[in-house]
């Protein structure tokens, strides 16, 4: 086969039906640039790539596309570049020089970076001043449910479980970690920036307030008791 019969055999696909399509692109003819296309199909692709499906990206013979990869390759060997173009049998792929495996696995095996979204930061603030504290209480500050917040804050290990609060329905107390500490750079508590003090005390109001008429709204036991009484007459 001619190389003039290998680039118009490199210019045609397979279309529906079982016919073909006729595509027209001209030859990479620059051996710079065969190389470029080259290195761009290895990279994409991710994977071994036939050297056939090489030559067809370059509109070249099978032999032109074997030279043009194989520059390729001797150049980033040359380079000492952190990838390498490696041969198997009839196919090439680009892959990580092995002398970096162990940079990568630093890399690979550090925990991935804990993103806190504004709701977060919000209701770990609430925590971080008002602790301990029932979730009832973040969510009277935040006037909307927190419990994702809350339990997202509880996985990064900022915040924790420290109790139960005494009263109907144990509601559990929160209170932020030692990872908190590290985490925001602050040596202790009392070292939070302070906030307002007029704000501070209207906020406290509002939660207490709302906290009890939470409590009376709960029925007593006496109550609930004498309404399953009531049912079974």
């Amino acid at each position: 086969m001619t190389l003039q019969d290998e680039n118009e055999k490199n210019t045609m696909i397979r279309g529906g039906e079982g016919g073909q399509m006729e595509i027209s692109f001209p030859p990479t003819e620059d051996e710079k640039e065969q190389e470029a296309v080259i290195e761009a199909v290895l990279f994409t692709m991710g994977k071994a790539v036939e050297l056939e499906k090489l030559a067809l990206a370059i509109g070249q013979d099978q032999e032109t596309a074997r030279q043009a990869v194989e520059r390729l390759k001797e150049r980033y060997e040359k380079d000492k570049r952190g990838m390498e173009i490696v041969q198997l049998e009839d196919s090439y792929q680009m892959c990580t020089r092995t002398g970096f495996y162990e940079n990568l696995i630093r890399v690979a095996a550090a925990p991935k970076k804990q993103v806190l979204t504004e709701v977060m930061l919000e209701t770990l603030s609430i925590i971080a001043y008002k602790q301990p504290v029932t979730k009832l209480e973040i969510e009277k500050i935040r006037g909307v449910k927190s419990d994702h917040a809350v339990n997202r804050l509880v996985e990064y290990n900022l915040v924790y479980e420290v109790g139960r609060m005494d009263a109907p329905g144990r509601p559990a107390l929160f209170a932020t970690t030692e990872e908190f500490l590290r985490r925001f750079g602050v040596g202790g508590l009392s070292d939070l920036p302070h906030m307002n003090p007029e704000q501070e005390e209207e906020i406290k109001a509002e939660v207490e307030e709302e906290l009890q008429m939470k409590l009376e709204d709960l029925p007593k036991d006496g109550a609930v008791q004498g309404e399953a009484e009531e049912e079974k007459r």
